[in-house]
This record gives C-alpha cells, structure tokens and sequence, in this order.
C-alpha cells in the first residue's frame, strides 16, 4: 500500500476534504486541482528533496566567518519549493496564495517532510513567520516583509530562547528601547534597538534567501530602565538581516545581527542552528533619530502592541507544533516503509511447523515471522493513527476559518485542546517506531548502510524543539483541559463518545467501542482526581503520563474512526482496496489490543497524585 493512496483515502474517503470546495472560499479548486497539487509536491519531494537526504545529513552546515555553507542541492530544493507556491498555499490570492484548505496544504507538505527533512532550510518556519504578520503586523508589514517570504525572497526565523533562559521565556533578558524621539514615525512601524542574545535558532544564518526576518521577543524597559519580571513585559519585534525600504528592497545595510555560533545537533543537521547576538556591534547601524542619540543595537519593528509579543508569537508556535507533529509523523513514516520493504526481501530462519523447524526448508522472508509482523504492525498503528490524528488538527483549522460562524467557538476550543497532543504524541511515538524500523534491520539497521538510523537521529529532535515534551504535557493538563470550566475536554470527550456509538453499529468493531468508553472515562476520572485538590503542584507532578495517556486515547478515537470508514468500503472493494482497509482494520485492532491498556498505569498515578517524584530529594540522586 503506497503512502499516496493512504493519504488519499484519509483526505478523501475519511475527512472528505473534497467536500470543502462547495465553501466560497475554495470555489474555485475542485478534487482535481487538490490531487495536482499534491501530485507536484509528490514529484518535487521524489526528485529534489529524496536523493540529497543523505548528503544534508553527512555535509553539515559550516561558517568560514563570513557566511554559513549548505550543500547545493539544499540551495536548488529551497527555490523548487519556492516556486511551486506552497509557502502561501492557504493564504489569499492577493498575496500571492492559492486559497488551498490547510487539511491539503499540510497533506502536500507531508512529502518534503517524509523525503528529506533537513533538505532545502525550514520552509515550515518561513510560512509560519509570514502568516503571523499577516494576523498580527501592519499592512506595510505584510507587504515588505510577509509577502516576500511567501515569494521565497526571503525567510523567516523564531528567536525566543536565550542561553541562560532555555524554555522559560519569562526569564529572557533582550532588550528593546526605543529608537530616539522619531520612533514612532518610522513606516515599517515603531522602531526599538534590541541588545541581546538569543539561542537555537534554526536557519539563523544562510545564504539560501536574499534576507532572513527574524521574528524577536524581547522586554522594552519601563521608566526605571529595568525590565518587567515574568511574561507581561515581553514583546515581539521585526529584526530583518539585512536593513530594506518600505518596497522591500535591501538598502546595502546590515542590521547588527551576527552569527555567534553554530550547534552541531544529533540529527536533523541539514538545517543550521545557531546562536545569534543581537546589537553587539558586530555590524553597527548608523543612528537614526534626530539628535543621533542613540544607533547601539540591531533595529527591530513592533509587532502589535508593546508587552503583547507572546500572544502574537503563540500564532505562529501552535501552527510550528502541529507541523512539528507532521515532521515526526513522516520521519516515522519513512522509517516504516524502508523497514517493510527490509522484511520482504531479507531471508532468514524458518516457520515453526506442527514438528518444530525444518533445517532443509529454504530460509522465509522475516516479514513471516510473528514478532516482525509485531514491530511493523506497531510502525503502522503509530505512524498511520499520527497521520490521521495531524490531518484532522488542519480539518478543525479550516473548519474555524470558513466553518459555520455559530460553531467557531468550540471548533477553536477542540484545537486548543489537541494542539499539545499533536505536537508531543507523534514526536514520542514516530521516534518509538523508528526505533522498530532500526531493530526489523537487525544490525544493518544499526549502521549507515541503511537510513534508518538518520530518520530516528532525526526526528528526536521533536519531543524538544516548539516546546519539549514536559512543557506540553503542563499545558495539557494545566491549563487546556481545565480551561472555561472544562469546557474543551467536554468537547473532546462528546466526539470520542459519538465515534464510539456509531463503531457499535458495526459488530466488528463492537468491542473497540466499549474499549474507547471505558478508556474514556478512565481519562475523565483522573482528570477530575488529579485537580481534586486545587494544589497545581499536587495535579501537575505527573503531567507527563497525563499527556501519555490523553495521546493514547486520542490515537485510538483516530484509529476507530478510520476502522468505522474502512469498514463501510470493504464490500465490493477491489483485492488491493480490500487488502488496504484489512490492513486499516488490522492496524486498529493492534492499538487496542496492545497500546490502549497502557493508559491504566500512566493514569494511575495521575488519579493518586502520586508523589514520588514531587517528593524526591535533590541529595537522594
């Protein structure tokens, strides 16, 4: 069964994304021009991103203390993306944009993920920086610099962490001032000098564009000069690489952005990571304002209103983690597929028969044998139930933007909830079956003869970038599930219990349903006990198997709606449609059969508020 049909039957068959064309917004695409998008981005990924995954991963980034080195072929896949238009897919055509529906958007983009991840720089981050000042900047924001992403002029960066802050943004320390009296006036918009550092910064420096807009939080000092503590102190500014006029061309002029240095990561190392100082002199801009009071620090344009920046930049981090999600889907996806095709080639040991082992019998491809059809059935479960679980986030996107206008709030509530379990779920589990893919190989699998060793180096990356897993797992279970009074868990819980009640009707699936029912309530029982205090520390000690266990559930409320859908085309199917949703059915069955009953432990001690690791002493270690 070819990745493409699966797609298929899940955009189609299953979410009916081609039902989206009777919306204004999408009148003018049909299943046609859906199918040759993705058609092209199937191609392109085959011949531009595939070959090269290698040579992305073996030729790492480097800096000769002027500019930062990719392989060519990274520089020819960046501008084949480019030009096929999928950086605006889903925005207007006014802006250069396709209007596509994000469900096929994120369908397309699924083949660059699953060819070469660290191949032509990080298209994600460049989409999602436009498409936050297309929310969030002014109009000539949008014009200078989100439309010349879209374009491929330019790409697009998140500068957050800081190396004494990590994770906890509250503690950043760049600097923002404001730019002397004139600030104000500047059309690009109010206009700040940002001093500070900022780490982890993937594709921080390049050459693969003609600018790069990095997208900075940083803290504008109050009256005192000293910095507000915790997050309400922070805002978002514009920092370009390169200074640009208000038709967005480059003005000749550096902005005192310099690389500080490179991270040479485990894997996904086709993409430069990087330390970036910001207004260390390195690159001085000539002062502005009137007196030429000030000119010390890299020039950054606001973004919405001073102390907003996070709310802002949560725009483009949700939309970063559930394509982060996408990422460790695909990566998992394609260690499956090498793994697969492994086991039917690769002979080895024979049948156990009713008179034990025949040494004369000829040796059996090991996809004959019971526990290699284990570790490829789980592949299968997490890699497909993540995929579905990641399409259906963009079905609730397009829902929310062109959806019936009474529903929105709830469809937005549903989102909320999912997002942290579509970015984590996949990133723990994709990486588990590409651990799977590893041990099918055997010991080739354990060598670079074989890529599945890069796929799982790579795609750990994906439970620790956008957030890692733990920071997820709080905003599961800390805020999104408890938040307006539980009302998004409500939501969640009502279309698990409705898939359950129509896999009744359908005696194969009969036992699933109760299976789901009772796995639900289990999740609401331990929600209700975990918080049964009111003492966050007491509910959030055991975030974690909360968010393990909430993904699970979610996994298998996928992985029974997919069932239910298969199902209902298995009459009359063609052998190889048959075999396709036997092998759907198949998967489902594994899930609820092996990882469903999982959730009893990890909710064990989320019921209990078990304290174990809340209690443990640092002198014990």
């Amino acid at each position: 069964m070819s990745y493409r049909a699966t797609l298929d039957f899940l955009l189609y068959d299953w979410l009916a994304a081609d039902t989206l064309v009777a919306r204004e917004r999408f009148a003018d695409h049909s299943r046609e021009t859906f199918d040759s998008v993705l058609d092209t981005c199937e191609r392109l990924a085959r011949d531009k991103f595939a070959p090269f995954n290698r040579r992305a991963d073996t030729e790492e980034p480097w800096f000769d203390g002027q500019k930062v080195h990719l392989p060519e072929s990274s520089h020819a896949a960046a501008a084949a993306y480019a030009e096929t238009g999928m950086l605006a897919a889903a925005q207007d055509y006014e802006v250069g944009g396709m209007q596509l529906p994000c469900v096929v958007q994120m369908a397309a983009n699924s083949f660059f993920s699953k060819a070469g991840i660290g191949v032509g720089g990080a298209a994600m981050l460049t989409s999602g920086n436009a498409n936050l000042l297309m929310v969030h900047g002014t109009r000539l924001q949008q014009e200078v610099f989100a439309r010349n992403e879209f374009a491929g002029r330019f790409s697009g960066t998140m500068c957050l962490s800081e190396p004494q802050a990590g994770s906890s943004l509250s503690d950043i320390t760049t600097r923002a001032t404001p730019d002397g009296t004139d600030f104000e006036r500047d059309p690009l918009g109010p206009r700040y000098r940002l001093r500070g550092n900022k780490m982890w910064i993937s594709n921080g420096e390049h050459e693969l564009t003609e600018n790069i807009v990095h997208l900075v939080l940083a803290k504008i000092p109050g009256p005192d000069g000293r910095l507000i503590p915790g997050t309400r102190g922070i805002s978002l500014f514009i920092v370009p690489k390169w200074l640009v006029d208000t038709q967005g061309q480059l003005t000749g002029e550096r902005n005192d952005v310099a690389l500080a240095g490179l991270n040479h990561k485990l894997g996904y190392r086709g993409i430069p990571n990087t330390l970036l100082n910001f207004g260390e002199g390195r690159f001085p801009v000539r002062p502005e304002s009137a007196d030429g009071s000030t000119g010390a620090g890299a020039i950054g344009y606001l973004v919405g209103r001073p102390h907003e920046g996070l709310a802002c930049m949560f725009h483009m981090m949700n939309e970063a983690r559930i394509a982060v999600g996408l990422g460790a889907t695909m990566l998992g996806y394609a260690g499956y597929e090498a793994s697969l095709d492994y086991a039917k080639a690769r002979p080895q040991g024979r049948p156990v028969g009713p008179g034990g082992k025949d040494p004369t019998a000829p040796q059996v491809p090991i996809i004959r044998h019971a526990d290699v059809k284990r570790m490829l059935l789980a592949q299968k479960a997490y890699c497909e139930g993540a995929l579905a679980l990641e399409l259906y986030c963009a079905r609730l996107v397009d829902e929310l933007r062109t959806g019936p206008a009474e529903g929105a709030a709830d469809v937005a509530l549903l989102l909320d909830v999912l997002t942290p379990v579509a970015k984590s779920w996949p990133s723990e589990w994709c990486l588990e079956a590409n651990s799977l893919a590893i041990q099918v190989h055997g010991g080739y699998g354990y060598t670079r003869d074989f890529p599945v060793e890069q796929y799982w180096r790579d795609n750990r990356l994906n439970m620790i970038h956008e957030g890692t897993h733990g920071i997820q797992a709080l905003d599961l279970l800390g805020r999104k599930v408890v938040m307006q009074g539980g009302r998004g868990l409500e939501l969640v819980v009502a279309r698990m219990r409705e898939s359950a009640d129509r896999a009744r009707a359908v005696p194969a699936l009969e036992r699933h349903a109760a299976a789901l029912d009772d796995a639900v309530r289990q999740l609401v029982a331990a929600t209700r006990a975990a918080w049964a205090t009111g003492v966050p520390d007491e509910a959030l000690a055991n975030a974690t198997p909360y968010l393990q266990a909430f993904g699970h559930v979610a996994i298998a409320w996928m992985w029974l709606n997919v069932a239910i859908r298969s199902a209902a085309l298995l009459d009359g199917a063609t052998d190889a449609d048959a075999d396709a949703r036997r092998g759907r059915l198949a998967a489902c069955a594994y899930f609820f059969a092996y990882e469903l009953p999982r959730i009893g432990a990890w909710l064990g001690v989320v019921a209990s508020r078990d304290a174990t690791c809340r209690t443990m002493q640092e002198s014990w270690f």
